[in-house]
């Protein structure tokens, strides 16, 4: 495991240290959670991009079309 060292404003170090204390999770566990949880949502992101074009052209302009056709 690899440790990283970041800087956050103040107001970043108040919300983590009472989310922590509300939810008896280290401030660390916290963080790691962030970044894959937002990880993953820019890689949604760029496949979501990436099949625009493809579910365009079916007719798919909504999430709402997507699963009716599935559904």
């Amino acid at each position: 495991m690899a440790l990283v060292t970041f800087r956050v404003d103040d107001r970043l170090a108040r919300l983590l240290e009472r989310l922590s204390r509300r939810t008896g999770r280290p401030k660390s566990g916290l963080i790691r959670d962030a970044l894959e949880r937002q990880f993953a949502l820019m890689r949604f992101e760029g496949l979501r991009e990436t099949t625009a074009p493809f579910a365009e052209a079916r007719g798919w302009l909504t999430d709402d079309d997507i699963f009716d056709e599935i559904s």
